[in-house]
């Protein structure tokens, strides 16, 4: 029988970086969240300690800071700088991939513009590079959503074990992790994009009678599609946030819709992809 190795990766995984831009007279702070994962011809470190092909990922950390310095701007061009660098400068390296969550920082208002607090979820770029092609993908990770109506879950299958009972109204929330592929690497307008997702994703939440969770995925991989023509693909994971009514009974109470408990596990987990018919293949865009 012979043994091989397979695919193998490494790299540095989630250096914080924090980037303050005094340039203006309302400071400007980009916090991200960075990974760099790495693969090539990396047989020898693997079969025989032999490490001469092998950028440490002290210096790929060390790389983050220093590309940094100058700015970092928009987190998916600051991606495809860092993924492009570490494919053109290293012989061994055929194949680049940058992870970025940015988190939000909204100024306090009166501070003219030096105070800040830090805001809810996480916007998120991946840049892939194989030396000739690059991949871009944008999304948001942690957007938590809710809906107090609108939403019921009903008609599924029953077996011996089935004790979850039919609804017709019910509280929806979900904790939104959505990523969706550019259609090209080529520089744009990345905040409009960003920005025209998110908000297509919300309102399709927001407006969709929900039958079930996975209605309403579907409904917002295609609403961020139809406002985003430079788009191709929109992959999301969305946690079924349960909310249950508490039974006031015991204490001589009704419970008119109004108090619940919000049930952090176990939990369902709704996975799916929409995308274009048409959709050029995704390539390394997902590796």
């Amino acid at each position: 029988m012979s043994i091989v190795l397979g695919d193998n990766r490494y790299g540095k995984a989630e250096t914080r970086l924090v980037h303050v831009d005094r340039g203006g007279q309302r400071h400007r702070i980009s916090d991200l969240t960075v990974t760099t994962t790495l693969a090539g011809e990396l047989d020898a470190t693997h079969l025989h300690g032999d490490n001469t092909g092998v950028l440490p990922t002290d210096t790929q950390r060390n790389t983050v800071y220093a590309f940094a310095r100058d700015g970092v701007g928009e987190p998916e061009d600051f991606a495809l700088r860092l993924a492009r660098h570490f494919v053109d400068s290293q012989p061994t390296i055929h194949l680049s991939r940058v992870s970025i969550e940015s988190h939000r920082w909204d100024e306090l208002d009166g501070g003219d513009g030096r105070s800040f607090t830090r805001g809810a979820g996480a916007r998120t770029a991946t840049a892939t590079y194989d030396g000739g092609k690059a991949w871009v993908v944008s999304g948001v990770s942690g957007l938590t959503v809710l809906n107090t109506t609108g939403s019921q879950f009903g008609g599924f299958v029953r077996d011996r074990y089935t004790t979850l009972a039919e609804t017709t109204e019910r509280i929806l929330a979900t904790a939104v992790t959505a990523s969706w592929r550019h259609g090209s690497a080529e520089p744009t307008d990345w905040s409009a994009s960003h920005e025209r997702a998110v908000r297509g994703m919300l309102d399709a939440f927001a407006r969709t009678p929900s039958l079930s969770l996975q209605q309403t995925l579907y409904a917002m991989g295609r609403r961020v599609l139809e406002h985003g023509p430079e788009l191709v693909e929109v992959r999301l994971v969305l946690p079924n946030k349960h909310h249950f009514l508490v039974d006031l009974q015991p204490f001589g109470l009704d419970n008119p819709d109004a108090v619940y408990y919000a049930a952090d596990r176990p939990y369902g987990l709704i996975e799916g992809t929409v995308l274009r018919e048409d959709a050029p293949p995704a390539g390394a865009a997902w590796w």
